[in-house]
């Protein structure tokens, strides 16, 4: 049976920020941090080694599949920042464009620094997605 690595685990957001090695990136980890706790109430907890996720839920899919993941959640990558958001809907289409320079993926939005976007849009999607997740899960 498939058993998912994404698990939470006790290890410390500040320290795994601290250990992040580019400043500017470190320095927009810390302000993503307080951005993500303002807009969602909750506490931050490493996911993996290397995702900070807020909140949970249980998923099921309809081939059977299902886990425990974060509501939403961010990663200061080497390349990039992952921001991990769950946009469905035409709303957040309509946010992203208002966002600033980004890319896509399947589950999440990609960014190069935190000065690239409009932090007040971001915070809108965090809502946004929290509400999605929970209307769907």
């Amino acid at each position: 049976m498939y058993e998912l690595k994404t698990k939470v685990k006790d290890s410390s957001v500040q320290e795994f920020i601290d250990k992040v090695e580019n400043p500017r990136k470190r320095e927009d980890a810390y302000e993503l941090l307080k951005i993500f706790i303002e807009a969602t109430g909750l506490e931050a907890k490493m996911w993996g080694d290397s995702m900070i996720g807020f909140g949970s839920y249980h998923y099921k899919y309809a081939s059977g599949h299902e886990g425990d993941t974060f509501l939403v959640g961010f990663s200061p990558r080497k390349s990039k920042i992952s921001l991990y958001l769950n946009l469905w809907d035409a709303q957040s289409e309509s946010l992203l464009m208002d966002l600033g320079k980004h890319t896509r993926g399947k589950g999440c939005v990609y960014i190069n620094k935190l000065s690239d976007i409009d932090t007040e849009v971001l915070k809108k999607l965090i809502s946004l997605s929290i509400k999605s997740v929970r209307e769907k899960y």
